[in-house]
């Protein structure tokens, strides 16, 4: 089959999986010529600037070639030293390369090490935030009731409103230090708008998401509006796709060869796909929550996790998204972190919605144009379990009440399963066959009874957190905290042995 053309981040025409540079621009002479004014100089630079790894077009000329002759160069005054001596190190901070000739020095480590620490400055912003602004969500009822606890001393929410913004102002400041070799003329010979519109486009979705999830904390919308909102959202991550890489062919897994061939182009299906991804991981993270820490921390392993797999791809031939993915990946980390230090057990600020929003949107990003989302998902297990456990109550073919959170004993102080009540005359045809074959795999408990109302049936409500609870008994709230986020580790750690390892059975690598 043939592979569709696309236009890559260079500018030129590439095929699908293959990334192509654009020929230098310098004749064949004027190379000559500098080469050997750059061996009487006795050295020799590596070019790597960017978000990602640059066309030669857009940083300067190919990696262990020399750049175009400066006319002027030699005699220049003491201030025409200073200021290339400015340039050169300013060339030097975007591209983070000390010497040439060792791939190690190709990454832009200087970049990176300014968003490192930018993200540390970031958790400490986060963790003073915070109890700072207590009073003030508190003075305009952004607040709730641990239901939880004992104690019915109120608690701020919709805290992820600050981490979101800790976060965007970094990666704002961050916008022109990827790009600072291009600031430089002899450096750079066109600005990478490609890597610049991803950046952009990324951060525009991210904010309409933390916008729309603090919309959600204040109007308390309903669930189709929770749908439609990251659909909303996505769409400049779309735009961003399409203008920049605009590729929809996918390479069949081998078992399905057969019939499919060996790639196939879903058209605007994978677009489709893109936006079903994007709502997914808002809303995975935003199912799964009720307790203490949970939101906060299966978000932040989640992160570690990609974090991970980007170091271990850098070596790879897609270290430019990867390099992408870190961008983000880093400060999201570092922000996340400090908001679980105060939404960790016992709970002094709820995040919210908006952190959920926040969160999956950022996922979906990085996912989509760091071209990883298989993997992604990966790290996703829980959630896609704890999604697929929960589809009945969802399409409210079992009822589902608003809140499905554990059922606290104030009498043990422990957290029991919290269950939905209902007439049996309420149940659809197929809602008695569910409840009926998920009873005898022992997947939910049922319970019946008589009241003043007459006969009714009562099923735990469908979520990981009370099948946990189904499975170990009442538990203290900290303990189940940390046995789900076990679990969401445990799922990390199969995500990379299928990555690493039974992707053998579906793809070539």
């Amino acid at each position: 089959m043939m592979l569709r053309e696309r236009k890559g981040r260079s500018g030129s025409a590439t095929a699908s999986g293959v990334r192509a540079e654009t020929p230098s621009v310098l004749t064949r002479s004027e190379r000559a010529s500098e080469r050997e004014r750059e061996s009487e100089r006795g050295s020799s630079r590596s070019e790597v600037c960017g978000l990602e790894a640059p066309s030669p077009a857009a940083c300067g000329p190919h990696r262990g070639e020399p750049t175009a002759s400066v006319p002027g160069r030699i005699g220049l005054t003491a201030a025409g030293q200073r200021l290339q001596t400015d340039s050169r190190f300013l060339g030097f901070l975007a591209r983070g390369c000390p010497t040439a000739g060792s791939e190690m020095w190709k990454l832009p480590l200087i970049p990176l090490l300014i968003n490192f620490f930018g993200s540390l400055v970031g958790f400490v912003a986060t963790v003073t935030l915070i109890p700072a602004f207590k009073d003030h969500f508190i003075a305009a009822k952004l607040f709730g009731i641990d239901l939880n606890k004992t104690s019915k001393q109120p608690i701020p929410e919709s805290q992820g409103v600050i981490s979101g913004a800790v976060f965007l102002i970094i990666l704002f400041c961050f916008i022109p230090v990827p790009f600072l070799s291009c600031f430089v003329e002899e450096q750079c010979k066109a600005f990478p708008h490609h890597e610049f519109v991803a950046l952009i486009g990324s951060l525009l979705a991210i904010c309409c998401m933390i916008f729309l999830g603090f919309a959600d904390d204040v109007l308390n919308l309903r669930w189709r509006h929770k749908l439609l909102l990251p659909t909303m959202a996505s769409l400049p991550l779309l735009m961003v796709y399409f203008t920049n890489f605009g590729n929809t062919t996918i390479v069949v897994p081998k078992p399905f060869r057969m019939f499919l061939g060996m790639h196939l182009d879903l058209g605007i299906l994978y677009y489709v796909y893109m936006g079903m991804l994007a709502v997914f991981c808002t809303n995975a993270i935003n199912i799964l929550a009720g307790i203490n820490g949970l939101e906060a921390g299966q978000s932040l392993v989640i992160a570690a996790s990609i974090v991970t797999f980007n170091i271990v791809e850098l070596s790879g031939d897609y270290r430019d998204d990867h390099i992408f993915s870190l961008y983000f990946m880093i400060p999201f980390f570092f922000t996340t972190l400090g908001l679980l230090y105060h939404n960790w057990y016992p709970s002094r600020a709820f995040v919210g919605d908006t952190f959920c929003y926040f969160a999956g949107m950022t996922f979906a990003v990085v996912g989509i144009l760091g071209h990883f989302s298989k993997t992604m998902l990966l790290f996703f297990i829980p959630q896609v379990l704890n999604f697929l456990y929960s589809l009945p109550q969802l399409f409210h073919i079992i009822p589902c009440p608003r809140h499905r959170l554990p059922r606290f004993n104030p009498d043990t102080g422990k957290l029991e399963m919290s269950y939905s009540r209902f007439k049996p005359k309420s149940l659809s045809p197929l809602g008695k066959h569910i409840l009926k074959v998920s009873e005898k795999l022992h997947l939910v408990d049922v319970r019946q009874g008589v009241d003043k109302d007459g006969e009714y049936l009562e099923c735990n409500n469908m979520t990981l957190i009370n099948f946990a609870i189904k499975l170990i008994g009442p538990t203290p709230e900290k303990n189940l905290t940390v046995l789900l986020l076990m679990m969401q580790v445990l799922g990390s750690i199969i995500a990379f042995s299928v990555r690493y390892q039974l992707v053998r059975l579906f793809y070539d690598v």
